[in-house]
């Protein structure tokens, strides 16, 4: 009997593996990428939970790792789910929750989190606190190979999720301790050798070299790429966020725009060149990362065609772009903010050189979001973000006249108060179609939830309250919600296996799968 039954499981385990073609499809009942498919939308188009019996939704299973809070985004591919926190990945039965392999190493660097893993065939890739890439065989979760991607003594590690995009592996980079040069780099799945790299500051004589105020300081002016970007197979492009310059609040010694920092950046996933660039926060000193995730979806603007872009940027700007040629279309701010003067000819923030940190302290009022995955649903035309209005004070802590390009904060905040809302943006005007306000809190509000959207009409998604909610996606309407027993740190995501969809949320250290009961799913 045993022998029956290992040989009735053992072609959901054996036939493990993602041709990369299936990538350039719609996504349908799988989610074998970070952000589901290419896109970035988070939408998914099962609909078997909808909101006619989303309020019967009951536990399926639940997956302790007694490990940190998971900040990764599982994927399913062929029955079986990888996810990770750092230095673990799983693999996992997506109707069970029964672990089939762990893999697990130690290493020094930065724990702050794991976004999750790549998938190319029958391999899945890594990146670690000490900034290795690594291979790992998906049916048994032994390492395949293992390859430095940067110094971990300088400050750098990997927190991303890969992208496979053709026959590449693009993996960003991540840290913020230390003023480095960051990149985006293009590696071979089968060996992990280098293709072309990005680098996110330009080198003396290129473009954008004039917007730095020496070759030294441009060499260590930072621009990570630490959160997974989208990619349009038709024009051939990777879109890719870049965060805040280095030395991340000195900015006095740093004058100019600083590019390619804070910018939403397409890139050519042959050659590695950049084909155009939008910069989201001009000389930022606030920490204001633009590497949200890129959404792209063709949808008519003006009453024309466009290929869009939309990003809700950590600055409180909605921007949305011509993703073939970067052209701003509509640059406008989803809630209240002191520290942009307004726009430029280019659409992009004019920075108020006086709300710079200051040693006597500069008052802040602003909103901002972090690397919550945002959705957008086509159904209603609205792009949804979990994000935070943010009050503080922050201090210079260095003479910025004196200041070297050695000093990498050179600023400390005091938050003041803080209210996370999750804002429904309509696309084509970047007017706020409704709003979910959660209690106010003092200080940042560092933890929060991204987004899922299906067509059964739903909005899933996490609130500081510690509550996973589902709402009706055109008005916001609660339609059902449950308090988890902590924080609900991961990317919702979704799947259908043998006729019954799932819903997944990671709270905490334990990740929890949602069905309907039996009695109420249509193929049980």
């Amino acid at each position: 009997m045993i022998a029956i039954l290992f040989l009735l499981w053992a072609p959901s385990i054996f036939a493990q593996g993602l041709d990369p073609s299936a990538l350039l499809k719609p996504t349908t009942d799988t989610w074998p990428t970070y952000n589901g498919d290419y896109t970035g939308r988070r939408y998914s188009p099962l609909s078997q939970i909808n909101q006619s019996n989303v309020s019967s939704l009951t536990l399926a299973w639940a997956f302790q790792t007694h490990q940190q809070e998971m900040k990764s985004t599982p994927l399913e591919v062929n029955g079986v789910l990888y996810f990770t926190v750092p230095n673990h990945v799983w693999a996992v039965d997506a109707r069970t929750g029964r672990q089939i392999w762990q893999f697990q190493r130690e290493s020094e660097g930065n724990f702050i989190a794991n976004r999750g893993v790549a998938m190319y065939k029958d391999r899945l890739f890594f990146g670690t606190p000490d900034a290795h890439l690594i291979c790992l065989d998906a049916r048994t979760g032994k390492k395949i190979w293992d390859v430095v991607v940067a110094d971990t003594k300088f400050g750098y590690y990997i927190s991303t999720a890969p992208l496979v995009v053709k026959d590449r592996l693009i993996v960003g980079i991540s840290g913020d301790q230390t003023d480095i040069k960051a990149f985006l780099d293009a590696r071979s799945p089968e060996d992990g050798r280098l293709i072309w790299r990005w680098y996110s500051t330009p080198n003396p004589g290129e473009p954008g070299a004039n917007t730095w105020p020496n070759a030294d300081i441009m060499a260590h002016g930072g621009g990570t790429t630490w959160m997974t970007g989208s990619y349009d197979p038709e024009l051939n492009m990777i879109y890719w966020g870049t965060g805040n310059p280095h030395p991340v609040m000195a900015g006095q010694v740093r004058p100019g725009a600083n590019l390619y920092t804070c910018s939403i950046v397409a890139i050519n996933p042959d050659t590695g060149k950049m084909v155009w660039y939008f910069q989201a926060s001009p000389h930022d000193t606030q920490d204001r990362d633009a590497n949200e995730t890129p959404v792209i979806f063709d949808a008519n603007f003006q009453g024309k065609p466009r290929k869009l872009l939309a990003q809700a940027s950590r600055n409180g700007y909605f921007f949305l772009l011509d993703r073939a040629t970067g052209e701003d279309l509509l640059s406008t701010l989803y809630g209240p903010q002191n520290w942009s003067e307004g726009l430029d000819k280019r659409g992009e923030p004019i920075p108020n050189l006086k709300k710079q940190p200051q040693t006597s302290g500069t008052l802040v009022d602003t909103m901002g979001t972090n690397w919550w995955a945002p959705s957008f649903d086509p159904g209603t035309g609205l792009f949804y973000v979990n994000a935070y209005r943010l009050t503080f004070v922050s201090y210079l802590t260095r003479d910025g006249s004196k200041a070297t390009e050695s000093d990498h904060q050179g600023a400390v905040v005091s938050p003041l108060w803080s209210q996370a809302q999750l804002l429904a943006i309509d696309y084509k005007t970047g007017k706020i179609a409704w709003h979910r306000d959660s209690p106010a809190i003092t200080g940042y509000g560092e933890a929060g939830s991204g987004i899922l959207t299906t067509a059964g009409h739903l909005l899933l998604t996490g609130d500081v309250a510690g509550d996973i909610i589902a709402l009706d996606p055109a008005t916001g309407k609660t339609l059902w919600h449950v308090y988890a027993g902590d924080s609900v740190t991961g990317c919702p995501m979704t799947y259908e296996l043998n006729g019954r969809q799932y819903l997944l949320t990671a709270v905490g250290s334990v990740l929890y799968a949602w069905t309907l009961p039996p009695s109420t799913s249509p193929a049980q």
